[in-house]
């Protein structure tokens, strides 16, 4: 029941005119077994060759037929044969006009010559198919075959485009299925990718779960099912051409659908043959059924299969063979899988990837195959190549390139022959193996850090010819090392770093078909310094580096001005790193502008940090200033105008420049330089006062903003309403005073005399002279009110004082006579 419900499927899908006679070809005696499509039936032996322009080719090259072809046709049967056949080559001229009966040869394959030396028959003017007939030998038998043929054109002219569809799909399902067991067989883990690539090569439909499967199911996996193996073909329909009734595309689409043809061989097999099924099945007659052979020939030798056993008896059974079409020759459509694609001419081996021409790779059709190379002198150079599905396209024997003879970059050019016909196949570019000039990416050139596993790029035209490379330490020892080609140019490197200490290592690449490696010295690095960004101010001659490590910091390059470094210090385990340029050259920086900074580290490396140039900082230029003494007189002339007594006051004249204008929050700072003392002036509490939108006056009195402490060098700054700071300038030298009360000196010059007074400590030495050669220094012990001095010159004594030891002071106070 089960099988005559997928008949009557059948018939619903397929084209009206279905006789009963198709269930007869299809279904054998045994409706258990609905396999008698798989053509597994060895047929009689027959050999053939054709000549055209005198030159012979066997048929299993030969892929469509000419007038004025010479076809020899030897009927191979063993010695023992019992059953005589008539052989009858027939030709037509399509469906619709009748050959004439001098298309059709008669031969009696039992005569000794036919035999021995087979026969000669030539194709005729105006024949478009070809048809071999074998019969069972009884009366009438040729009379009655010639007329069968006449009668009905149309019918046999479908039998030779359905047998040469079907002869032809099962080449490619032959190849795939025979290749998918010798794969598994001598490498299982290759399965998966090579199966990829002859399903891409032969036109096979590959199911992608049977690689979800263990490695030792995945072929008998592939291989199952295969009635939905074979996908249809553009060039093998234009090479059998089908009847106006339509494509065999659609019959075969149809036929694939029903569970009949889904429990099939395959389904574009499966198509023709049901085809022929409703075709042979009109003309069948009481005394002949006609049954098909398909063709599967090797060399000269056709190898017949037969899909059911020929019958001797009433019906007897006639085996129809068809022959390749008398037509022009249609070209393989062979195109490259990617155009772009550069190759290395010595690879070996040189796999050049194709697709759109499945016949090339499953049958001897295409053959004579070379890639040929122009050379430097015009003459070419052809490479043997051959197809192989597995590998996803022609493989070429490159050991007889001679790259001295040709360009760095070539383009190969695929030729070989359809049947008779030479044609040329897709180009390739191709690049030839030379010695190179190798480079690391700029970026990449400090990126071997050791202690871990660290990959780099290497470019050179001349990347897609690396064969291998190995790197080496500065002892000759080996690192684990692995690469790709990532881009024709370009390779990506991987490399074991981790036990190793920072240095120099080798590398070298060797290059399909060189004899010598191309070596490059390559440094490695210790942890580099961890760079998090570089402050800069639009108009500022110096920045700040920021980060970790940055001891390491040899240099800081920014729109080819040099920064070095100045000053670094280290706060919450973060690194600042002050970095100056010359002033008198500073970088022309705009506000906003972005860019990179070059660091240079002391090892060599070079690394790039994208900055953000920020707003200029607020600048002022010091016009004036006016320091005046303390309240309480002193008997101390200071040294210096730069002194500013602790108790003094001073004032200074202030000119902005960046802004041009004052804002009224402007604000400026005044520090000890080591900013252990600091004070804030401003508007708000006096301390600042415009004389006009460009100048200021500011006034301190360091004893109230400091306190008692604070001594030595000030400086200044000011400070924008953003928080901007400008630089630190110069502003005065902070010192305290000792107050000095008398000098009692006796008679004697050898006797010393005595300074009374208090905070003498404050005092660092005394001398009688400017120019302190007679000096008394004072100890950084002393703390008494009371302090032995020289006698004083004409021009009283000389103070150096602890707070500004650089200036020389002096005092008038009198000298009182020791009693």
């Amino acid at each position: 029941m089960g099988i005559q419900q997928d008949v009557r499927s059948a018939k619903r899908m397929l084209v009206s005119g279905v006789s009963t006679a198709f269930l007869a070809l299809l279904l054998p005696a045994n409706p258990a077994r609905a396999d008698n499509a798989a053509f597994d039936l060895a047929g009689p032996r027959i050999e053939m060759k054709v000549t055209r322009a005198g030159k012979p080719l066997p048929i299993s090259e030969v892929p469509n037929l000419q007038p004025g072809d010479r076809l020899w046709i030897h009927p191979d049967f063993p010695q023992d044969q019992a059953a005589r056949y008539l052989l009858v080559v027939a030709f037509l001229r399509g469906s619709t006009n009748p050959p004439p009966e001098n298309w059709f040869t008669r031969v009696e394959t039992w005569k000794k010559q036919v035999r021995e030396e087979g026969f000669v028959v030539t194709v005729p003017q105006d024949a478009q198919q070809a048809l071999l007939f074998l019969a069972p030998e009884t009366s009438g038998d040729f009379s009655t075959l010639r007329s069968a043929v006449r009668d009905k054109p149309g019918v046999f002219v479908r039998a030779s485009q359905d047998l040469n569809q079907a002869s032809l799909d099962r080449t490619r399902l032959e190849k795939y299925l025979s290749d998918v067991r010798q794969i598994s067989d001598a490498d299982p883990k290759a399965l998966h990718d090579r199966s990829v690539l002859l399903a891409r090569t032969l036109g096979i439909r590959l199911d992608q779960q049977c690689f979800e499967r263990p490695l030792e199911q995945q072929a008998s996996c592939l291989t199952q099912n295969t009635g939905n193996l074979v996908l249809d073909d553009g060039h093998i329909q234009s090479m059998v051409a089908a009847l106006a009734s339509g494509p065999n595309s659609d019959l075969i689409g149809a036929v694939s659908a029903t569970p009949l043809a889904g429990g099939g061989f395959y389904s574009a097999y499966v198509g023709a043959i049901v085809d022929l099924a409703r075709v042979l099945s009109n003309i069948r007659t009481a005394s002949f059924q006609y049954i098909p052979a398909l063709v599967s020939p090797k060399k000269e030798q056709m190898n017949l299969k037969l899909n059911n056993p020929p019958s001797f008896r009433k019906p007897m059974s006639v085996i129809v063979v068809g022959l390749p079409a008398v037509e022009g020759p249609q070209l393989p459509p062979l195109r490259t899988v990617d155009a772009k694609q550069l190759y290395c001419l010595q690879k070996s081996p040189l796999v050049l990837p194709v697709e759109g021409a499945p016949l090339v790779f499953s049958s001897d059709i295409a053959h004579n195959f070379v890639l040929r190379v122009q050379g430097k002198s015009g003459s070419p150079q052809d490479l043997p190549a051959r197809p192989d599905a597995s590998s996803g396209g022609f493989v070429v024997d490159t050991r007889a390139a001679d790259a001295a003879k040709l360009d760095p970059e070539v383009t190969g050019t695929l030729r070989g022959s359809w049947g008779f016909e030479q044609f040329d196949g897709p180009n390739f570019h191709l690049r030839t193996s030379r010695s190179a000039h190798w480079g690391i990416p700029a970026a990449e050139e400090s990126a071997l850090i050791v202690g871990r596993e660290d990959v780099f790029h290497l470019e050179a035209p001349g990347a897609v010819c690396v064969d291998d490379l190995g790197m080496q330490d500065a002892q000759g020892r080996d690192l684990k090392t692995s690469w790709k080609l990532v881009k024709p140019e370009e390779l990506e490197i991987s490399v074991a770093l981790k036990d190793q200490s920072a240095g120099p290592v080798k590398l070298k690449v060797h290059q399909f078909a060189l004899g010598h490696a191309d070596e490059l010295a390559v440094q490695t690095y210790s942890e580099a310094a961890h760079l998090e960004g570089f402050v800069i101010n639009a108009g500022d001659a110096q920045g700040t580096l920021k980060g970790s490590r940055l001891d390491e910091v040899d240099r800081l390059e920014v729109k080819g001005a040099r920064f070095a470094p100045a000053k670094l210090t280290r706060a919450n385990e973060k690194d600042e790193l002050r970095m100056t340029v010359d002033k008198a050259n500073p970088p022309a920086l705009g506000p906003h502008e972005r860019l990179v900074a070059r660091v240079a580290l002391r090892d060599g490396r070079v690394l790039e940090l994208p900055t953000i140039v920020e707003e200029p900082r607020p600048k002022v230029t010091l016009v004036g200033k006016n320091i005046r003494p303390g309240p309480v007189p002193t008997a101390i002339s200071l040294g210096s105008q730069e002194e500013l007594p602790l108790d003094g006051q001073i004032s200074l004249l202030l000119k902005t420049e960046v802004p041009n204008r004052f804002p009224h929050n402007e604000k400026i700072e005044i520090a000890t330089v080591d900013e252990a003392f600091s004070v804030m002036l401003s508007f708000v509490d006096g301390s600042l006062v415009l004389r006009d939108a460009e100048d200021l006056v500011a006034t301190l009195e360091p004893m109230k903003a400091f306190g008692s402490s604070a001594f030595g060098p000030l400086q200044f700054r000011p400070l924008d309403p953003a928080g901007g700071k400008g630089d630190w300038q110069p502003l005065a030298v902070l010192v305290r005073l000792p107050v000095l009360k008398e000098i009692r000196c006796s008679a004697s010059l050898d006797k010393p005399c005595q300074l009374t007074g208090t905070n003498l400590y404050l005092i660092d030495s005394v001398a009688s002279d400017p120019q302190f050669i007679h000096t008394t220094p004072v100890s950084t012990e002393f703390l008494d009110a009371t302090l032995g001095v020289p006698h004083p010159g004409e021009s009283g004594l000389y103070l150096r004082l602890r707070d500004d030891p650089s200036a020389v002071s002096s005092t008038t106070l009198p000298v009182t006579p020791e009693k």
